[in-house]
């Protein structure tokens, strides 16, 4: 399969603001093609990591209850990211061909915590500690995968997955 990220190519989007932002983001962390960045992934790998700690101590679960979806916007404004003020700023101007399958990869995340939540909760009521196991490792290789797509979009990736994929990965 041929490779169809896009590594220093810039878009075509011609928005006036998109251009100043690219070269404002240049030599940040914050990808000059897309105007994303890959810290907002780490909101997801945190919840990602406490799922994990479950099967071994259950009352992480408390954390796990608290964690919440939040907007790239509300992530950065919560955040101590150097470039975050940069970063809120430049998202209402990340290119549509970015910005759409990232959202869409990000509310298949946010879907998955919720049920994987709900699952996780109902074994550790019912005490089936080999399911849980089993639907941590399971949802842990799905959540890398979508995490992973997000990042490549961050990073300019032109790939995406048509809602049979995403079905798939969902199980």
């Amino acid at each position: 399969m041929q490779n169809t990220a896009a590594s220093s190519t810039v878009t075509a989007f011609d928005d006036e603001a998109y251009q100043e932002l690219c070269a404002k983001t240049e030599g940040t962390t914050i990808n000059s093609q897309t105007l994303l960045a890959t810290d907002y992934l780490n909101h997801f790998n945190e919840v990602v990591m406490l799922l994990e700690m479950i099967p071994d101590m259950p009352d992480m679960m408390d954390m796990v209850q608290e964690w919440q979806p939040k907007s790239y916007q509300d992530h950065f404004r919560d955040s101590v990211f150097k470039e975050k003020d940069l970063a809120i700023e430049a998202y209402d101007h990340v290119p549509p061909e970015f910005k759409r399958p990232f959202e869409e990869t990000i509310k298949t995340i946010n879907r998955l915590v919720e049920r994987v939540r709900l699952e996780v909760e109902k074994l550790i009521a019912d005490g089936d500690m080999d399911r849980l196991r089993y639907i941590i490792q399971e949802s842990n290789q799905t959540f890398q995968a979508l995490i992973g797509r997000a990042g490549g979009i961050v990073n300019g990736s032109r790939r995406t997955i048509n809602q049979k994929g995403i079905d798939t990965l969902l199980g």
